[in-house]
């Protein structure tokens, strides 16, 4: 069995095996988002929705009864589709050049022979311009890749969670910063930016235990009960690839756990989760597939432990 208070190097469809079962009072995570980062880029769609059903039906035996799966992800992503048509953009207000498509069909028709070369110099252009009003290659995501085609991310994880015995008990929106990195070509489209995501909440039937105490009243009513969280992105992603805020975890543990619970992250990357576990005074079990971040989980894990012990004997001194 995992030990609990530890963060544990390998997969998560091989160590989700060995934790006791009934012992987890809630596990939160967000899994990679297959966007080519470092640690997935090798992963194809097949294998990505693989993994995400695998994880959350390994959770069915070790939830408590009553217990809950939050999993954190956009429902809009994106994935290469080599069967989809390109998207192309005539983007009439980025054209610099007034070349038009009409402009170059007649210079070829009066200079056959010429090439897009000539065409550009006799239109007092580029050849790249020539290229582009004759084949409408300003095309998202850059004409040499591979189309991306939206999938709505939600139907996959309610599916998998249903055939695993999980119910979806709610769904919270995180409203975060508007992703511009994101959205390299957002200024050739008609797509919104990314600027939230959602928490999908899956219950394992059985009692739960509603505690308005958990919360104080003003956390109640600022967000507590509702379905809305403006919570800021994290402004530097220098030591991991991908982290959410700790106040996005530390919410769903106080919300969803008591005092002592065990918090399970699977994905758990930079330690956010085990960080928040203990500073609610609650156990963990993290899980990271890369050395290097088991070693930064550890460190941050170490780091908050230590600071609370500081903070705890500072406060019996002024007593």
């Amino acid at each position: 069995m995992l030990q609990v208070n530890e963060i544990h190097h390998g997969d998560a469809r091989t160590l989700l095996k060995s934790i006791e079962n009934d012992s987890i009072a809630c596990s939160i995570w967000s899994p990679p988002y297959h966007l080519g980062k470092e640690y997935e880029k090798d992963m194809t769609y097949e294998e990505w929705q693989e993994l995400i059903t695998t994880v959350i039906n390994l959770h069915t035996p070790i939830l408590i009864p009553g217990g809950f799966l939050a999993i954190n992800i956009a429902d809009i992503l994106v994935f290469p589709d080599k069967n989809m048509p390109r998207i192309q953009a005539l983007n009439i207000s980025r054209q610099r050049i007034s070349v038009t498509r009409e402009d170059v069909l007649r210079a070829m028709e009066l200079h056959p022979t010429y090439n897009r070369y000539q065409l550009a110099e006799l239109l007092d252009c580029s050849e790249q311009t020539i290229d582009r009003r004759l084949n409408g290659n300003n095309i998202r995501g850059g004409k040499y890749n591979t189309q991306t085609r939206v999938h709505l991310v939600s139907g996959i994880i309610e599916k998998a969670g249903k055939d695993a015995g999980l119910y979806l008990y709610d769904r919270r929106i995180w409203v975060k910063d508007p992703a511009w990195q994101s959205s390299q070509w957002h200024t050739i489209s008609y797509r919104s930016i990314d600027e939230f995501e959602y928490i999908f909440v899956f219950w394992k039937p059985g009692i739960t235990v509603v505690d308005r105490k958990r919360l104080k009243r003003n956390e109640w009513a600022e967000w507590g009960s509702r379905g809305v969280w403006n919570i800021p992105s994290v402004r530097a992603n220098n030591d991991h690839e991908a982290k959410f805020p700790l106040e996005l975890p530390r919410r769903i543990i106080k919300l969803l756990t008591a005092p002592n619970d065990i918090v399970l992250d699977c994905f758990v990357g930079s330690g956010t989760t085990a960080v928040a576990a203990i500073m609610e005074n609650r156990q963990y079990i993290g899980i990271e597939k890369e050395a290097k971040y088991v070693e930064l989980a550890k460190e941050n894990c170490t780091k908050t432990r230590q600071t609370m012990d500081n903070t705890y004997k500072q406060i019996k001194l002024d007593i």
